[in-house]
């Protein structure tokens, strides 16, 4: 669409240079809390790039994103790397409608560049938020790295998921009582008894022992796996929710700091309410 831009003409006229065909590109819109929308502006979030960046965006993802404004390729294809984008964008593509800035689903295409890149380049990019969260300890980057991939949309949440790592939360004894993995007070006192014993015995603390001694204790003990897992996340982490499960979780921390969580852990499942 050739738009009359009498100064703009001008000025390549008075330079000597060739004029240009101009095109016409839709405005960004964004959606307010009342539904409605108008001109993306600071009151709708982040702006410009570099605040994205700030609020935990990779540059690629919000690039990609971006050219979809207003844009849509013949296949609707919605993932591209700068490369595919410059030697698949054509003008005819260009919507002549506004567009909706989506922060969800910019978030959506964070996500999914972060679970494709490889877990040595997530903790690469990770590090300054693991630092953040992390001050006094040097933890297996690769292994913290690897139970946030999948569960991270932006890098700002990162600090907030693996800070139980630095200090445990004070937690109530409550959370060992969980329906779905029929635990109560009393059989997770059993529970986490019975694992402190066995991986007290491990010679070797990693991932696959850890996972084979609890496996096998909760087959002896004839429980469901969550019956036996559960207890031992809560006193590992003191949270509900984590990154990754319990043999994830003491894998990361090691055998010394797990033990000694495990059994502050049973200590308050034993003092009387």
């Amino acid at each position: 669409m050739t738009i009359p831009t009498p100064k703009y003409n001008l000025l390549y006229e008075a330079f000597g240079w060739e004029i240009p065909t101009y095109i016409h590109l839709p405005l960004i819109m964004g959606k307010n809390d009342d539904g409605s929308v108008s001109k993306l502006s600071k009151r709708h979030g982040a702006t410009s790039f570099e605040d994205l960046v700030k609020q935990g965006f990779l540059p690629e993802a919000i690039i990609n994103y971006i050219a979809l404004l207003g844009w849509c390729p013949k296949d609707n294809r919605e993932m591209f790397t700068i490369e595919e984008l410059a030697e698949n964008f054509s003008i005819d593509g260009i919507s002549k409608s506004p567009s909706i800035f989506d922060y969800d689903k910019l978030e959506w295409f964070n996500g999914e560049y972060i679970k494709a890149m490889p877990v040595e380049k997530f903790a690469e990019i990770s590090m300054p938020y693991f630092k953040q969260a992390i001050k006094t300890k040097e933890l297996d980057w690769i292994k913290v790295a690897s139970i946030l991939q999948q569960r991270t949309t932006k890098l700002t949440q990162i600090p907030e998921k693996i800070e139980f790592f630095e200090t445990q939360p004070d937690y109530e004894k409550d959370l060992f009582v969980n329906k779905k993995s029929k635990t109560n007070l009393e059989n997770s006192v059993t529970m986490l008894t019975e694992a402190i014993n066995a991986l007290n015995s491990l010679t070797e603390w990693n991932h696959d022992s850890i996972h084979d001694c609890l496996i096998g204790l909760a087959q002896q003990l004839e429980v469901k796996n969550g019956t036996l897992m559960w207890p031992v996340r809560i006193a590992a982490s003191g949270m509900t929710v984590t990154p990754g499960g319990a043999v994830e979780i003491l894998d990361i921390l090691g055998k010394e700091e797990s033990m000694s969580r495990l059994e502050k852990g049973l200590a308050k499942l034993r003092v009387e309410s």
